[in-house]
């Protein structure tokens, strides 16, 4: 994956794409406990929220697209990048991904969930405040 692109110059489906590949190269990571690779692949993934929020109405809600990806961790980062779009839906999705027991994003969907349930409000707080992207 080049690191290197002007995200700028991709259109919406593009980042969709990008981002589906972070998550495939993020569940890739930690099965080989790769975590500083992981932690390089979060920054990407934030980038392309990031971009894909700055866009005309937060273009972020094409990533619930990726709700039925085959892969979980795509999932787990779709659910949680879209809470602040459709809480209901992701939610439900986090819900399923807790259920499924399926380690480590069962466990991190639950601390999700958790944080959801306790009004702890860290929805975005990765991202930069709106207008300062």
């Amino acid at each position: 994956m080049n690191r290197h692109v002007n995200l700028a110059t991709l259109t919406s489906e593009q980042l969709v794409e990008r981002f589906a590949d972070i998550g495939v190269a993020q569940d890739d990571a930690l099965l080989g406990n790769e975590i500083s690779r992981y932690n390089a692949l979060y920054k990407d993934k934030v980038a392309v929220e990031v971009e894909l929020r700055s866009r005309p109405g937060d273009q972020r809600r094409l990533l619930m697209t990726l709700y039925d990806h085959p892969n979980m961790q795509v999932r787990l980062n779709a659910a949680k990048s879209t809470r602040a779009i459709d809480m209901r839906q992701a939610r439900a999705l986090l819900e399923q991904i807790a259920a499924s027991k399926w380690g480590p994003q069962a466990g991190d969907a639950g601390m999700s969930l958790w944080a959801m349930d306790e009004g702890i409000t860290v929805i975005d707080a990765h991202l930069p405040p709106k207008g300062e992207d």
